[in-house]
């Protein structure tokens, strides 16, 4: 069938089936679809929609578009985990060891920070040595040595999923929930776990602003799971603040430290504990929610996850002294303190400003190729809720000399005091199973 014909067939609201979607992802990839065919294919998609199944087969066509990663000579159950974004989200460093000291075997494909949200992997280039650029043989046989790897994804894992969204970035088809579904739980099938858990983001810095919009991501996601014979859960959670402390690479890496020891406590570690509790369950480790938040919390008290940290670092190339030395990460060579103005408390936050912020100091890129100043960062003194006294401080900037002050005061206009106190509410809002 011709391009024409399919994308007619979308534009009268007909359902794709599996050959007509296959055949639509070969012809972007071998380039027999001219953009403009693609781009009204995708507007089709995002006008009609696609039901659960269009969507599971977009999803398998677009993994299978490049390489897969073979899991199986890894004994167990691989899970994998994904955020959709955020500001201090720093799950994935305390995750992946904590759940290695649970014996659980964990594969872990992540990105680059693109705009206010922070990449894993610029967080984890902070650590002296620490290399993510590994093949998928180096990859599986450290995961069969030390129980976990986090590499970089590679430029051939679905190259269907690039072009795709490079097309949705310029014809306004990037807020479609059945493409936002695709374009994730494509990557996360073709890095070939067995069980994935999903954090889905919403609030004011997250890319779905509404509980609404996220839930019904985040059941999109599972279902697509589901049809393609995977085991996945999704975790709905506030991005109304930084989820943690501190925002920036080598900050984050040293929030992760302090979790990962036991010394730091809050939204950062309930969030992860959450994600922790759905992987141990997918895997059979634990019979019950219950038993699996005691495993989790006796790798930390016990100092076993800390110690799984480091043997990651290890395995990596990078230098494991910064988890007792942390003076051998990236320092800022000034600071500048945001002091409050007035006495109140903290009513709201501006979280998507706070990670603008951020990259206007050098710590986050606009595009792909900037380059990133990996110790620049906000440090967060106060959460929703506290109670400020006037000229206490409420946040620090950490950067370049020419940068700081005007950034704390960019900073400090995205939080907002109140002589009341708001409304608290828990940072997960529900596990969608």
């Amino acid at each position: 069938m011709q391009p024409a014909q399919l994308i007619a067939r979308k534009r009268d609201g007909h359902r794709l089936t599996e050959q007509e979607i296959n055949a639509f992802i070969e012809g972007v990839c071998d380039g027999s679809w001219a953009d403009y065919q693609t781009a009204a294919m995708l507007m089709a998609m995002y006008i009609n929609g696609l039901n659960t199944e269009e969507t599971a087969r977009l999803t398998l066509a677009m993994a299978a578009s490049g390489d897969q990663l073979d899991l199986s000579g890894i004994a167990g159950i691989k899970v994998d985990k994904h955020s959709t974004g955020g500001v201090a989200d720093t799950t994935t460093l305390i995750l992946v060891p904590l759940l290695a000291a649970c014996d659980v075997p964990v594969v872990k494909m992540s990105g680059r920070g693109l705009g206010f949200t922070g990449g894993t992997i610029d967080k984890l280039a902070s650590i002296p040595g620490f290399r993510t650029d590994l093949s998928a043989e180096d990859a599986i046989a450290q995961a069969r040595r030390v129980g976990m790897v986090i590499l970089a994804q590679t430029a051939r894992l679905t190259p269907a999923d690039r072009i795709l969204y490079a097309l949705r970035d310029v014809t306004a088809t990037i807020d479609s929930i059945p493409l936002i579904a695709a374009s994730i739980m494509s990557k996360k099938i073709a890095a070939g776990s067995d069980a994935i858990v999903l954090d889905v983001k919403c609030g004011s810095g997250a890319f779905m602003r509404t509980e609404k919009e996220a839930r019904q991501l985040a059941e999109t996601m599972v279902a697509i799971g589901h049809q393609v014979g995977r085991r996945v859960r999704a975790v709905i959670s506030r991005m109304d603040q930084p989820l943690g402390d501190y925002i920036g690479n080598s900050l984050e890496v040293l929030e992760a430290i302090d979790v990962l020891s036991g010394r730091r406590s809050g939204d950062l570690l309930d969030v992860t504990r959450i994600l922790g509790v759905q992987l141990l369950e997918l895997a059979g480790r634990t019979d019950s929610g219950h038993m699996a938040r005691q495993l989790l919390d006796q790798q930390i008290q016990s100092g076993r996850a800390l110690d799984c940290f480091r043997d990651l670092i290890l395995a990596q190339g990078g230098d494991s002294r910064i988890v007792d030395q942390p003076d051998r990460l990236p320092r800022a060579e000034s600071r500048a303190v945001g002091l409050a103005a007035q006495s109140g408390y903290v009513s709201r936050m501006d979280t998507a400003a706070l990670g603008e912020a951020f990259v206007d100091l050098g710590g986050g890129r606009r595009r792909h190729e900037d380059l990133i100043d990996l110790s620049a960062g906000i440090i967060m003194r106060k959460r929703l809720g506290d109670r400020v006294e006037e000229g206490e401080p409420l946040l620090e900037v950490l950067g370049p000399a020419g940068r700081v002050k005007s950034i704390r005061d960019q900073a400090l206009n995205a939080i907002q005091l109140d002589s009341r106190p708001p409304r608290t509410r828990p940072v997960v809002i529900d596990v969608i199973a």
